[in-house]
């Protein structure tokens, strides 16, 4: 395991519209940003440590989720929204053009910007992102992410953990979500899971990526997938997309959240893509 964030880090907070986004700042040099969904900024920290050599590293958590408030707690959570704030941050930056590394649905949001705002864009890379509208068994999947919610909205959290795993292709034994989902729990932890199913899982994941802007947007686009995903539904939804728009997917290690969980392994890769920039 990688140890405990070391890098200076500069933590502020920006309004936008409907909220107030918690963002934080390392490093010195071309601005990257690592985004996720509902991934928050504490899930990049040590990532964005080892870039904060030779980068600015921008993280933040999206809207509604850890510390970034929302006026209207109600809300759901969009990719349009959530890529508006994403901008919003990178102009107030004044620092970019960036590289966006964005992660399931942070990746989502990623390919959203690069839609609308390519100019303050240099590079996205979208790290296995949930775009089941490409797959032809979409159906099939929606219905099951509705029951998915449903489930967790009727108070079975475990049993919600466990249908989506398994609609995912992500093999967790049931005992072990019982481990990480049951009993005493971190009241914010808690908070951010209610607010993913309730208000953001289902717009992130039939949200139709719109392949001509994509195709001809100025900024590179890199399509990323774990080593350890096959099969799974995100890689998939990934090869899918690439295949749409003619590139070939870039390979990195671990699975769906190995920039998490081995940052020292993905950083290589990561870096290799950034020094083609």
């Amino acid at each position: 395991m990688a140890s405990a964030s070391t890098a200076h880090v500069t933590v502020r907070t920006l309004r936008v519209p409907g909220a107030r986004l918690h963002y934080e700042v390392r490093g010195k040099g071309p601005l990257v940003a690592l985004v996720g969904a509902p991934m928050g900024a504490d899930s990049f920290a040590l990532l964005a440590d080892l870039l904060a050599a030779d980068h600015t590293v921008l993280t933040t958590d999206p809207r509604g989720i850890g510390r970034s408030v929302l006026d209207d707690p109600g809300q759901d959570s969009t990719p349009e929204l959530r890529a508006d704030d994403l901008s919003r941050l990178l102009a107030h930056l004044d620092a970019g053009p960036a590289t966006i590394l964005g992660s399931s649905g942070g990746a989502v949001t990623a390919l959203a910007l690069a839609q609308t705002r390519p100019d303050q864009l240099r590079t996205v890379i979208a790290h296995e992102p949930p775009v089941v509208d490409l797959l032809d068994d979409r159906d099939r999947i929606r219905a099951q992410t509705d029951d998915v919610i449903g489930t967790y909205l009727a108070g079975d959290v475990i049993g919600a953990w466990a249908a989506f795993m398994a609609n995912a292709g992500i093999g967790i034994p049931r005992e072990v979500l019982e481990q990480m989902f049951g009993g005493e729990r971190d009241p914010r932890q808690v908070a951010d899971e209610r607010r993913w199913f309730a208000h953001e899982l289902r717009g992130t994941t039939r949200w139709s990526p719109d392949l001509d802007a994509l195709r001809s947007t100025p900024a590179r686009i890199v399509i990323g997938i774990g080593e350890d995903s096959a099969g799974q539904e995100c890689d998939r939804t990934s090869r899918a997309l690439a295949a749409a728009l003619g590139i070939e997917p870039t390979m990195f290690p671990g699975d769906h959240t190995g920039f998490a969980e081995d940052p020292a392994r993905f950083v290589t890769p990561l870096r290799a893509v950034l020094g083609e920039d």
